[in-house]
């Protein structure tokens, strides 16, 4: 069967996720992952990518971004994807692929699905058993939100600046909604939204976005006939 093709729209809030070719590592050390963050930094800013969030776990890493333009998001994750595999070959002596085939991606409804999908993000490595509390991670953008360092690859969301008046507040609002954690439910559409290429949003955000692109937005319910126009997401 084909692969559903990906999409990419401007000014919409995309959910990436790139793996390591059989759940292999990506990262070696320290150094590799501040080349990554380095690469994703520049090659924003020369592509028009803002970057909200970001996490890297040994074996995948995630992004948060909203592109300027459609072909933003495929620009920029070639130009780091093909740079990275070149210096973590180089570096540790390697051939051949790092990763698991393209980069999987998906646009959200940011009014839903911006700030539980940056709390299931800074809870991952919790989850994984590699710290105790998501403030204690060194690899993802949690710290930055938190008011614990300044991460100038990033550029914070509309609905993060909604959180307070004073940074203060906004970093207490924020701390307070990644301790309480993300519903299983909304972690597993997350999950399923990036995996399968499916967007995630109500029935009225679909139909917006509908408009701007002929590729079906949603899974169609099975073994029913696919009815015109965006449907629900599962």
């Amino acid at each position: 069967m084909a692969r559903l093709a990906r999409l990419a729209l401007p000014n919409q809030l995309h959910l990436l996720l790139q793996r390591g070719h059989n759940r292999q590592p990506i990262f070696a050390d320290s150094a590799d992952r501040q080349m990554l963050l380095a690469l994703l930094d520049e090659n924003a800013r020369r592509f028009g990518v803002a970057l909200h969030a970001y996490v890297l776990m040994d074996d995948h890493f995630r992004l948060l971004a909203t592109p300027a333009s459609a072909d933003a998001l495929p620009q920029w994750m070639q130009a780091v994807g093909r740079r990275y595999v070149r210096h973590f070959n180089d570096r540790h002596g390697r051939s051949g692929t790092l990763w698991d085939g393209r980069y999987r991606a998906t646009i959200l409804q940011a009014e839903r699905y911006l700030l539980p999908c940056m709390a299931a993000m800074d809870l991952r490595p919790v989850r994984a058993g590699l710290v105790q509390e998501a403030r204690l991670y060194p690899w993802s953008s949690h710290a930055h939100y938190l008011g614990q360092a300044s991460d100038r690859i990033l550029t914070p969301p509309a609905l993060y600046w909604r959180l307070g008046n004073t940074p203060f507040e906004r970093e207490a609002a924020y701390a307070e909604r990644v301790h309480q954690g993300v519903a299983p439910a909304v972690e597993e559409a997350l999950d399923r939204a990036v995996e399968q290429g499916w967007v995630l949003g109500d029935p009225a955000f679909l139909a917006v976005l509908q408009q701007h692109t002929g590729r079906r937005l949603v899974k169609a319910a099975p073994g029913r006939p696919r009815r015109p126009g965006p449907s629900a997401p599962v």
